[in-house]
């Protein structure tokens, strides 16, 4: 489906209105972005095994089991409990005319309501496809989702300062620099320095 954009509002008395992981598939130029059925375990699987070098400097370190299908299929039951929660919303990207190859992930997490209303905003990309403002396509769409239909106020995305591609992205899809946090994660061996950005509903 194809989300609107709607003017800043409330969150309703009723909360958020996400759907369900299972119904919910945003839809953009070039993509489908959902999220992946535990029958798909394999697929995920493959999508880490084939850009296990392009995306590990970005990410914490490997749990035990991290490469086996056991692994991704726990995952995606716990991913599934988190969006029945409210408390995060992940999508696996699809390219149109392979709907069943991994391509990326993107997702919503840590989310805060009460007074903040806000989710940090994570992603990664295929090495094969990057380049192609693919990513740029599933960030709006998911930040759409956050404002449109999980009622949040705000999505914060930080990056390490090398990282330019990120930071690229999350530019061209409207997030402001919010301030600069030294040894913010560890990753990749050591911790690391990451650029704060955020983009509010009011900032659409």
């Amino acid at each position: 489906m194809s989300l609107l954009r709607s003017e800043p509002r409330a969150v309703s008395a009723d909360g958020p209105t996400h759907g369900s992981a299972e119904d919910t598939v945003l839809e953009t130029e070039r993509l489908l972005l959902r999220m992946a059925r535990v029958d798909e375990a394999a697929a995920l699987l493959d999508f880490v095994v084939r850009n296990e070098p392009h995306l590990a400097p970005w990410e914490p370190a490997r749990p035990p089991g991290y490469f086996t299908v056991e692994h991704w299929r726990d995952r995606l039951v716990t991913f599934r409990d988190l969006w029945l929660a409210g408390s995060a919303y992940r999508f696996h990207l699809f390219e149109k005319g392979a709907a069943s190859r991994v391509i990326g992930s993107i997702g919503l997490s840590n989310v805060v309501r009460g007074a903040f209303q806000c989710a940090h905003l994570g992603f990664g990309l295929d090495h094969a496809s990057v380049g192609r403002g693919l990513m740029l396509e599933a960030v709006n769409a998911t930040v759409a989702f956050a404002f449109d239909r999980a009622d949040l106020h705000r999505v914060e995305a930080n990056h390490q300062p090398h990282n330019l591609r990120s930071a690229a992205v999350l530019r061209r899809a409207g997030f402001e620099i919010q301030g600069y946090a030294r040894d913010y994660l560890f990753l990749d061996g050591a911790w690391r320095d990451h650029v704060l950005t955020a983009k509010t509903r009011l900032s659409r």
